[in-house]
């Protein structure tokens, strides 16, 4: 049914991740599907904001996420479900769906919080995946 499955993961909390990595294994295993895991790493917006931080700031950043990100999948995924590692960096929700995109991902799975009163407002990434998306997108409550 799936040949590319994408899983969004927030390293700074693994264990709200959970639920939405046994979702994504059992289905990579059933399909026999690669799955793509991957993580971003976001960027300051605005230039003035990267003024306060040391110039290799982001470079360190993305090297600490990559490595972050392989200690994950050793630790979590088991050696016959077929991984490839990703990390992105910039707005979130854009990054999730680029990569969806380039990489063919019949399925993104991610995890999300119960909503809170900004979220409504403002619109958490989990949401902006599912509005935006061309391919089905599954949204596993990490609490």
């Amino acid at each position: 049914m799936f040949n590319n499955i994408l899983l969004a993961v927030d390293l700074s909390d693994p264990k709200s991740q959970e639920k939405a990595l046994e979702a994504s294994l059992l289905q990579a295993k059933l399909s026999g599907a690669s799955l793509h895991i991957m993580t971003v790493v976001p960027d300051f917006g605005m230039s003035m904001v990267g003024s306060f931080f040391p110039k290799d700031y982001e470079a360190q950043a993305l090297e600490e996420a990559n490595k972050q990100l392989h200690a994950y999948v050793s630790e979590k995924v088991p050696d016959d479900v077929s991984v490839r590692h990703i990390v992105g960096h910039g707005t979130i929700y854009e990054e999730i769906l680029k990569y969806a995109g380039e990489s063919e991902a019949d399925l993104i799975v991610m995890s999300s919080h119960r909503p809170e009163l900004k979220d409504y407002l403002l619109g958490p990434n989990a949401a902006r995946v599912v509005r935006h998306a061309k391919m089905s997108v599954m949204v596993v409550r990490g609490d």
